[in-house]
C-alpha cells in the first residue's frame, strides 16, 4: 500500500479548512498541531460518503464502535475490553474533564508527568481542579523515563486525587513498559489515587516497541483506572469528535457508568462511523502509515545532524511528534516564536508543555519527506540569521 504521507501536494493541503492550514499565513509551513498530512483511509472515505449521500448527520448512536474497538484492541494489543464497560464521549479531553467531575471534588490535585500535552493543563483548570507536576526524568542522552521515586513522593501528597497518565507520552514519545505500568498502578492504589490514562497514541508505536494497555496490568490500581482511546490520531480524524472511555474493572465502571448520557450527544455521528471503519478495516492503511512515519523519524535525525547539529533529538518510540531540545541554539525560552518569525515554519511552543518545555519545541513529522526537509532547512536559516543579527 502507498505511503499515505506522500500522496498530497502542499497546494492540495493548503485548500484544507482545518486550523493547521488556516491559522498562519500561506507562506508558513505548519508542523505544529497533531494533524497528519494524509488523505483518509479508503474504508473511512467510503462510509463517510455513504452517510452524507443519505443525509445521515443526526445525533450519534454508538452503533458498532464499541465492538469494533474491542476487536482491534485484541488483535493489536492482546487486550479484550468489554464493550459493555465502554462509553462514547466527544473526544479524549472532554471525556477526561467529565470523568474528573465524577471522581474528584473541586480543587482536587491532578498529577501530570511533565512536559506534557498542553490541553491537560487547561482542561484540568477548567474542570476546577489543580495541576500538580511530577516531571519525567531525563538522561544526558535526552531519553525520558518515568521517575518512579519522584512519582511515589508526589502521589503521597494528600491533595492529589488523580494521576492523569499519557501513554504513549506526548510530546516525548515515551512508551511505558509493563513493569513500569505495574509500578505506576500499584503506587496509585497504595496512595488512594485514581488513574485516568490517555492511550490515544497506542496504535502509533514503532518496530520493537509494544504498547501495553493499562487495563491488561494485573493490579488493583489498573482495575480502578479509566482509559481513553480514539481513532482520531492514528487515522487522522480529529475533527469528527468521537472517543471512548473504558473501565479497567468493576471499580472503574462504578464511576464511569454514572457519566450523564448528555455527554454522548456531543459525539459526532460521522466520527462514530469513521471509527468503526478504522478499527474494522483500517489496519492495512495504518501499517503503511507507520512505515512512512518510521522513515520520517529517522530522516528527521539525519536532517538535524546535517543542518542543526546543536539541536537535541531522539527518535520517539511512538507518536508522530518530535520533541526538540533547542537550548544550545540560543533562541530563548520559546524557540518556536523565532522559528515562526524568521524561518516561516510553525512548531508547537515548548513552554506550553510545562516548565520543562522551556527552550524546546514540538515538531509534527507526519508530512512528506520533502516538506520535512524544507522545514529543517528553514529552521537552520532562521537560526543562522538570528545569530548574524546578534553578532551585528
Amino acid at each position: 500500500m502507498e505511503n499515505p504521507l506522500t500522496v498530497l501536494s502542499t497546494a492540495a493541503l493548503r485548500e484544507r479548512r482545518s486550523i493547521k492550514w488556516r491559522r498562519y499565513a500561506p507562506d508558513i509551513l505548519p508542523l505544529w498541531i497533531a494533524e497528519m498530512d494524509t488523505p483518509l483511509a479508503e474504508p473511512i472515505t467510503s462510509v463517510l460518503l455513504a452517510a452524507v449521500e443519505r443525509g445521515d448527520v443526526g445525533y450519534a448512536h454508538p452503533g458498532r464502535l464499541l465492538e469494533a474497538f474491542a476487536g482491534f484492541a485484541e488483535r493489536r494489543f492482546g487486550w479484550a475490553p468489554d464493550p459493555a464497560r465502554m462509553v462514547v464521549v466527544p473526544d479524549v479531553m472532554r471525556g477526561i474533564a467529565e470523568v474528573l467531575a465524577l471522581v474528584t471534588e473541586p480543587g482536587a490535585g491532578v498529577l501530570l508527568n511533565t512536559p506534557v500535552y498542553p490541553p491537560f493543563f487547561s482542561f484540568v483548570a477548567q474542570a476546577g481542579r489543580r495541576v500538580v507536576e511530577s516531571p519525567l526524568a531525563r538522561a544526558e542522552s535526552g531519553a525520558y523515563t518515568m521517575d518512579l521515586d519522584r512519582l511515589d513522593r508526589d502521589l503521597a501528597r494528600p491533595d492529589v486525587a488523580v494521576h492523569l497518565v499519557c501513554n504513549p507520552h506526548n510530546p516525548t514519545g515515551l512508551v511505558l513498559r509493563p513493569d513500569e505500568l505495574a509500578t505506576v498502578a500499584d503506587l496509585a492504589y497504595r496512595h488512594h489515587v485514581r488513574l485516568l490514562v490517555d492511550e490515544i497514541h497506542g496504535p502509533l508505536t514503532y518496530a520493537g516497541v509494544v504498547h501495553t494497555p493499562i487495563a491488561t496490568v494485573p493490579s488493583d490500581g489498573a482495575r480502578a483506572a479509566i482509559v481513553f482511546v480514539s481513532a482520531s490520531k492514528a487515522w487522522n480524524l480529529p475533527g469528527l469528535k468521537t472517543a471512548l472511555a473504558i473501565a479497567g474493572g468493576d471499580e472503574a465502571w462504578a464511576a464511569l457508568s454514572r457519566l450523564p448520557i448528555e455527554v454522548m450527544f456531543g459525539t459526532g455521528l460521522l466520527g462514530v462511523l469513521a471509527g468503526e471503519a478504522a478499527f474494522d478495516e483500517g489496519e492495512p492503511w495504518l501499517d503503511a502509515l507507520r512505515a512512512g512515519l518510521d522513515a520520517n523519524r529517522t530522516l528527521l535525525g539525519t536532517l538535524l545532524a546535517e543542518h542543526l547539529p546543536e539541536v537535541g533529538y531522539l527518535p520517539p518510540d511512538a507518536t508522530y511528534l518530535a520533541w526538540l531540545d533547542l537550548r544550545r541554539v540560543g533562541l530563548g525560552d520559546d524557540p518556536a516564536e523565532t522559528l515562526l518569525e524568521h524561518g516561516r515554519v510553525a512548531l508547537s511552543p515548548g513552554p506550553t508543555f510545562g516548565d520543562l518545555g522551556r527552550g524546546h519545541a514540538r515538531l509534527n513529522f507526519a508530512t512528506s519527506p520533502q516538506r520535512l526537509a524544507e522545514a529543517v532547512t528553514r529552521m537552520a536559516a532562521a537560526v543562522t540569521s538570528t545569530a548574524i543579527r546578534r553578532a551585528g
